[in-house]
């Protein structure tokens, strides 16, 4: 199978438990466990190949431009993680399936589980680190919504918002180590970086580029100064808890630490850092959990030092610290899974994890107390179970390391580690479920059904048979080794067995073994010690650190933030201006090299009425009529300075844009006041005034200073102009770029386009309809209304040239893309005759002769634009590649197509059904505002021999 397929099936499958939940919840989950059971069969597909010495890969080129392909890749170490993720998936929903209520929403559950599921996957398998760092955003969302998962509990709200925000600036970090690092390769492909070692150790940024890459993983999985998080997303439901600490989400940073160690190990930088966050997340980790009453708070503590112990594993840099992680990884999967299992089914059955309220729960939950045993004792480090050995290979690994000082240092903070490891595995067993049965439990406990202690007991089989019969896992773990070291498959002194003889390391286990029971018997005394003596909460200090930056981003918010625009313009205009003016002043501006165009008088006509009409607009601004004709003049005069400076597509835009926009404007000035209140003070207008003279002055000189000067390099209108037609089919340079060049800009532009006509059209609707409605039937005109509401010149003139403007619209539209013209000019012509139409006929006579609904126009003219450059995926193009040829169909002459056209007709339905759309609610509006005058809501028709006050008595006048 396909490894796009393997990342794909979650991501589809997560559609699947919320449409199939009304079938009910056996259907449920069992739909969500088949489609983590094939996407297991289809990596587990792969694995021939792998065996083979083959990298499996799969690759699209997404945005090569950017480096950002779509590349996944599976080694040994990619197979090992992703068999883990969606091995233990398919317990956790087996798991699930029991564990969850009547009352929690199980097709919502399974669909946040299979998008974690899918975003841990896609990381594991990712060739391209652009593409990882898209996946790893994923976990932190998609958890979020798991450990938030019980809505109604604050505490889950909390921790889920702990979680998104310390992993997500932790990842926001990494996106700048991984783009420093994909610099500096030369490459974004994992499998490209990882063959550069010495390039990337031997580079100025490599320290950079290493401190941001391990911020993500360290806040990924919890290591300290970030290990405050993961306990409070114990709020989540058990399945959450145990999938996210055995197989995914915290191993994330630690499968990332592994994946980048042949290219980040081995330096100094490495090994200070990442050793020392391991060492102390290890030991700090142990102490907390021994102290914790919730069964799940000390599993978390647990699980955050195992993690320290694993990323002090890859820090040591050596290919036996590797071994051992990787061989600690597939060890904790198994038993943390299950202690959390057990956790959730004590909790399940006796409504309690609190463990000073449990105890001899071995007579009552037989099947429990075995399963939890045997995974506690593996934690703790006991022979003949998986986790001892793992345990071996980590103290015989510290054994030989040292750390800012004395050899003994770090052997001995590993020997206190380990001994405080086993204390908290015998006081959950111990005091969980070993003493006396109590007659106090809050409700009777019991062995569960088959369906929640089945999943843990078959990762205790696993734990039982790597702990007896290593030499079943040994192949798997150098396998996997290998991966992490670069494809070495020799590990020193690397051989997973029960007995090494008396070394170092087992003289540390045994002290550390007993001393984890000394421990115990005095927990007590200790415990008491513990909850007197001050220290410091992770959790108050990051509240305070939230609260403090939240009261920072308000004060700033509060005092940029104050609604007033014209503020917004200032401060963005002062900023622009200052920092043009620095590099204005610190360049070497060098003099001209060309000479001044004479200046014709028609040109100074020109400039000074555009300045005349500016100025009167800045000072009679507060008459809106005025303003709007002005604005009009401002227009024109751009126009036909197109038209002067030869760009006669520009000038028939602007023309065009401007009869629309008067118009629609005057619509609305219907409704508002003659006059706009007076905004700001004399002295706030002199600033102003200042801010907009320097910045005016500024754009005249850079203008001057590019237009008097030679390009050093050939600007970018050369190639459009010797590419159009060679690339485009077209001589309107104009027209192929829009439809062509800079195709994907004009798409997104008509569907901004329409959106903005749609939301137009949302507003008219809440106001026909809300408290504006009453205003709008009782509303008075400012001014007595023309006694002719449709003059019939107007209405005779209008649709007499109705079909030779339609004639000229379409004219407009062939022939503009070798000649002036287009669909956008075409659209916007079309759109002023319909407009005319409705100014001159009236809306009802004009609404009961349109055949489509605008919505529906721009939508057709969106997806013609779409499906065009769609099509060019199926001649192996880009989107929106044009094609173009030459035909003949006797007797007519040789003419071109070209794919562009329908590319433009989408841009003219478009721009035609969004000015219309917009026409059409303004207008709704005014025809609701005159209800109650009949004259007003009268249209004329001249081939109707009705007089007029006919008319107006006719039922439904047109």
């Amino acid at each position: 199978m396909s490894l796009f397929l393997v990342v794909a099936l979650p991501f589809l499958g997560a559609l699947l438990p919320g449409l199939l939940i009304g079938a009910g919840r056996k259907v449920c989950a069992g739909t969500t466990f088949a489609v983590s059971l094939t996407a297991l069969i289809g990596l587990l597909s792969n694995l021939p190949a792998l065996l083979r010495g083959e990298v499996v890969q799969a690759r699209i080129d997404w945005l090569p431009a950017l480096g950002m392909n779509m590349n996944l890749m599976m080694d040994g170490l990619g197979a090992f993680f992703a068999v883990l993720i969606l091995g233990i998936g398919l317990l956790i929903i087996a798991y699930a399936k029991s564990y969850l209520s009547r009352e929690d929403n199980m097709g919502e559950f399974f669909t946040y589980l299979l998008l974690f599921q899918g975003a841990m996957v896609g990381i594991v398998l990712s060739d391209n680190i652009l593409v990882l760092l898209v996946f790893w955003e994923l976990t932190s969302l998609s958890s979020f919504l798991l450990i938030g998962y019980w809505k109604h509990l604050p505490e889950g709200r909390q921790g889920a918002r702990m979680a998104l925000t310390v992993t997500g600036m932790g990842g926001l970090a990494m996106i700048g180590g991984m783009l420093i690092l994909g610099q500096i390769a030369g490459s974004y492909d994992l499998s490209v970086i990882l063959q550069n070692r010495d390039l990337i150790q031997g580079h100025p940024l490599y320290v950079p580029a290493l401190i941001l890459i391990l911020l993500g993983c360290f806040t990924k999985s919890a290591q300290f100064p970030f290990h405050f998080w993961l306990p409070h997303a114990m709020a989540a439901p058990t399945p959450v808890s145990a999938y996210l600490h055995s197989a995914t989400m915290v191993k994330a940073g630690i499968f990332l630490m592994a994946r980048m160690w042949p290219v980040l190990s081995g330096t100094p930088e490495w090994f200070y850092i990442v050793t020392t966050a391991g060492l102390i997340t290890m030991v700090l980790g142990a102490v907390i959990a021994l102290f914790k009453h919730d069964l799940k708070a000390l599993l978390a503590f647990s699980t955050v030092s195992h993690l320290g112990l694993i990323t002090m594993l890859l820090g040591t840099g050596t290919a036996f610290g590797a071994m051992a992680a990787v061989f600690h990884i597939l060890n904790h999967a198994t038993f943390k899974a299950a202690l959390f299992m057990s956790a959730g089914i004590v909790d399940h059955e006796a409504h309690t994890r609190d463990i000073r309220r449990l105890g001899g729960l071995r007579h009552l939950m037989p099947i429990t107390f075995v399963i939890a045993t045997i995974a506690g004792l593996s934690m703790a480090g006991i022979p003949f179970f998986n986790g001892f050995l793992s345990k071996e290979m980590w103290l015989e690994e510290v054994s030989h390391t040292k750390l800012f000082g004395p050899e003994w240092l770090v052997p001995a903070l590993a020997t206190f580690g380990a001994l405080f490891s086993a204390a908290y595995s015998f006081r959950l067993i111990g005091h969980t479920f070993l003493g006396a049965k109590r007659d106090d439990y809050p409700a009777h406990p019991h062995d569960p059904p088959a369906g929640m202690w089945l999943p843990p007991a078959f990762l205790t089989v696993l734990v039982i048979l790597i702990g007896v019969m290593p030499f079943l896992a040994e192949p798997a773990v150098k396998f996997v080794t290998a991966a992490v070291l670069g494809g070495v498959y020799d590990v020193p002194g690397a051989h997973l067995a029960l007995w090494h003889g008396v070394t170092p390391a087992l003289i540390m286990s045994i002290i550390a073994v007993v001393g984890g029971l000394i421990l115990l018997s005095v927990f007590s005394p200790l415990s008491r010690m513990w909850e007197a003596a001050p220290r410091p909460e992770a959790k108050v200090i990051f509240e305070g650190l939230v609260e403090a930056v939240a009261r920072l981003a308000r004060g700033i918010t509060g005092g940029l933030h104050d609604g007033a625009f014209t503020r917004y313009a200032a401060i963005l205009a002062v900023a622009i201006v200052a920092a043009a003016g620095h590099a204005w002043f610190t360049s070497t501006n060098q003099a001209p090299t060309l000479q001044a165009t004479p200046v014709h008088v028609i040109a100074v006509a020109g400039w000074l009425a555009l300045i005349l009409a500016t100025g009167f607009l800045v000072l009679k601004h507060r008459n809106r009529l005025l303003a709007l004709i002005l604005m009009g003049i401002v227009g024109l005069v751009v126009s036909v300075g197109f038209a002067y400076f030869s760009a006669p597509d520009l000038a028939m835009t602007q023309i065009s844009v401007e009869v629309v926009t008067i118009v629609l404007l005057l619509l609305a000035l219907n409704f508002l006041p003659d006059t706009t209140p007076s905004e700001s003070s004399s002295g706030k207008k002199f600033v102003d005034a200042v801010i907009a003279i320097v910045a005016g002055l500024g754009t005249t000189a850079l203008t001057y200073h590019l237009l008097m000067r030679d390009f050093v390099e050939s600007p970018i209108s050369e190639y459009h102009l010797a590419n159009s037609y060679k690339g485009g089919g077209g001589t309107n340079v104009v027209n192929v770029i829009l439809v062509d060049f800079r195709g994907f800009d004009t798409f997104g532009e008509i569907i901004v386009l329409g959106i903005a006509a749609l939301v137009i059209f949302a507003l008219t609707e809440t106001l026909l309809r809300g408290p504006v409605r009453a205003r709008l039937l009782n509303r008075v005109p400012d001014k007595p209304l023309a006694g002719d509401r449709h003059p019939l010149m107007m209405v005779v003139l209008t649709r007499v040239m109705m079909p030779v403007v339609l004639m000229v619209g379409v004219f407009i539209f062939l022939r503009g893309h070798n000649l002036p013209g287009g669909g956008f000019i075409a659209g916007l012509v079309v759109a002023i005759a319909v407009v005319m139409q409705y100014m001159a006929s009236g809306f009802n006579w004009a609404t009961e002769r349109q055949r489509y609904p605008y919505h529906g126009i721009i939508g057709a003219g969106v997806l013609a634009a779409g499906l065009t450059g769609i099509g060019a995926w199926f001649t192996g193009n880009p989107f929106l590649t044009s094609a173009f040829g030459y035909f003949r169909i006797p007797p007519m002459e040789e003419f071109e197509l070209a794919t562009a056209a329908a590319f433009d007709l989408g841009v003219f339905l478009a721009v035609l059904g969004a000015v219309m759309l917009s026409l059409e609610s303004f207008s709704r509006l005014a025809r609701r505002a005159h209800t109650e005058d009949s004259d007003y809501a009268m249209d004329i028709d001249p081939s109707r021999e009705d007089t007029a006050d006919d008319a107006m008595t006719a039922e439904g006048t047109s």
